[in-house]
């Protein structure tokens, strides 16, 4: 058995920095399904916010934050994220982030969507590659414990306390249990609950699966954010950096159509508004073969050689464009999870011993909807919080007993799995879910086809015991991983689908036609789900407002 004072699951920048966060004098391990630099946080392309100027400020960027999240992100945690942000980029400078420069050595900041000041400051295009190396550099001097590829398959919940984990150690096939004070779930997004979408394939939400597994509610998961640039047909992210820097969208008609959508802010108003009319424009017959076009021919080949070289080097290779010389045809894709494991500023979950960072949680500082660049400052700012915090939890509490009824349980669980050879295969039903709900909880939602999809889901929903294994190996059974991740996608869903369906009102990311208004009076509120035998139950909780009353959203 393997214990622990704080145990991280999850090795992305919110897992690092957290582990970072923990005092010398502690026990840390950490504990990943992938090597930490595989971690989803290496594909951040754009940028992390933060107000460092002397003309601006952490009250603008609260306020933009606030706006962007359509009154949805609850005020305190977004005060926390803004107040905090100069400081802790200060701290990853000083750790040796090579940050972008301007010609007198200050941090260069670029122009992002939503924001009222260019305070987005980046790495080129690779923010998220040089932060992941960053931050595992600090991980490999620290004292913590790293468990790279193991599998989380559930938490320890004893007497209503989180105090550990089930972990299957790939190297060899075998269960563990890993016991702790204080455990940080720190997984990434469900982003692969759809089939095409700008994430790693290992982004199926299992942190949060395991959470609502164990009796922890959900919060939010209606609201997904499909980021306004990917490449048509495939979903690689081409970064909201290259509309800061300048890049103009076009229709079919050669029209700068954000114009009609949002006259101030043009392409750099909020991801949802773009991705919304990017879709209208698509819908209405004036796309160019289902997609538009992104155009950065006018920034000249220097600008976009020095400024934007991985969107450059994407676009010629997976789509066969050089943006020197053409435009790249792109389309709203599937990014990023607003909701997740609901937080306190402290990251504390509804359960004592589990805290939560980064996009499995929920403080909630994005609301319906996220601004670029506040998704690698939240991972920063609340990873180290998370990793404070549950190590002032640990220095508090002692090791708690558990039974073998944990361990057990996981082994029945995978020995079910593995006896059976015949029967449905995991990626034809992988790929039937994704497609559902890109089909049904897309973009544009009703409540018939939203009803329609839980329907269909439901029947998925029936042949997942059904599931046959082909390898029986120990070592290594990525088909078993694959076992195992397709329950957290099915839960994750489910959840999103009921939380959605219910909604009646359009709000930053959750659009529809037949509630074409938000309605603040019924539905400024968060969603919680809760896991039972009928599936999700649905509860609700006010959002925060301090300082920022609700206003109208334009851009």
């Amino acid at each position: 058995m393997i214990i622990h004072d704080v145990l991280i699951v999850g090795a992305g920048l919110a897992g690092m920095r957290a582990a970072v966060a923990v005092p010398s004098h502690l026990n840390v391990g950490i504990i990943s399904k992938v090597h930490p630099v595989r971690s989803h946080s290496v594909a951040a392309e754009g940028g992390i916010n933060a107000a460092i100027r002397a003309d601006d400020s952490w009250e603008n960027h609260m306020y933009d934050t606030v706006k962007g999240s359509d009154w949805l992100g609850d005020q305190d945690a977004i005060e926390v994220l803004c107040k905090s942000a100069p400081e802790d980029i200060m701290t990853l400078e000083k750790m040796g982030a090579l940050f972008s420069r301007t010609a007198d050595g200050q941090i260069a900041q670029r122009n992002f969507g939503g924001l009222g000041y260019p305070r987005t400051c980046y790495v080129a295009d690779r923010t998220g590659h040089a932060l992941v190396h960053l931050l595992y550099e600090q991980l490999i001097k620290s004292a913590a414990k790293v468990y790279e590829e193991w599998y989380v398959c559930s938490l320890i919940v004893e007497e209503g306390i989180c105090c550990g984990v089930i972990a299957l150690n790939l190297f060899t096939g075998e269960l563990e249990t890993l016991r702790a004070k204080s455990v940080i779930l720190a997984t990434g997004g469900y982003g692969r609950v759809y089939l095409i979408s700008t994430n790693g394939l290992i982004n199926t939400g299992d942190g949060m699966a395991m959470a609502y597994e164990a009796g922890v509610p959900l919060q939010d998961l209606e609201f997904v954010q499909f980021h306004p640039t990917t490449l048509k047909s495939t979903g690689i992210l081409i970064t909201e950096g290259a509309r800061g820097e300048g890049g103009y969208l076009f229709n079919s008609r050669g029209e700068r159509f954000m114009e009609k959508y949002a006259p101030n802010a043009m392409e750099l108003a909020s991801r949802d508004v773009v991705s919304r009319a990017e879709y209208e424009e698509i819908m209405a017959g004036r796309g160019v073969d289902g997609c538009v076009m992104l155009d950065l021919r006018h920034l000249g080949k220097r600008k976009i050689m020095e400024k934007l070289p991985q969107i450059w080097e994407l676009s010629l290779t997976y789509a066969g464009v050089d943006p020197i010389e053409a435009p790249i045809p792109i389309t709203p894709g599937v990014h990023y999870s607003m909701g997740g494991i609901p937080t306190n500023t402290q990251c504390e979950t509804p359960m004592p011993g589990l805290f939560a960072a980064g996009e499995c949680a929920s403080a909630s500082v994005h609301g319906a909807n996220r601004l670029g660049g506040n998704a690698l400052m939240e991972t920063i700012v609340y990873g180290r919080r998370a990793g404070e915090y549950a190590a002032q939890y640990a220095e508090k509490n002692e090791i708690k007993g558990i039974s073998d009824q944990h361990l057990n349980a996981q082994a029945d669980r995978i020995k079910k799995l593995m006896g059976k050879k015949d029967g449905e295969r995991i990626g034809v039903i992988r790929e039937a879910i994704g497609t559902l709900m890109a089909e049904h909880f897309g973009i544009s939602r009703t409540k018939e086809r939203m009803e329609q999809g839980q329907a269909k889901l439901a029947a998925l929903r029936a042949r997942i015991p059904d599931i046959g294994l082909r390898d029986k190996g120990k070592i290594f059974n990525l088909e078993l991983i694959e076992a195992l991740q397709l329950q957290s996608i099915m839960d994750l869903a489910e959840v999103l689908a009921a939380g959605a369906t219910v909604r009646e009102e359009s709000r930053g990311a959750h659009a529809r036609p037949d509630f074409p208004k938000r309605d603040d009076e019924n539905w400024m509120k968060h969603t919680l789900a809760y896991k039972t035998e009928e599936g999700p139950r649905l509860e609700y909780k006010p959002v925060t407002i301090t300082t920022i009353p609700p206003a109208e959203r334009k851009y």
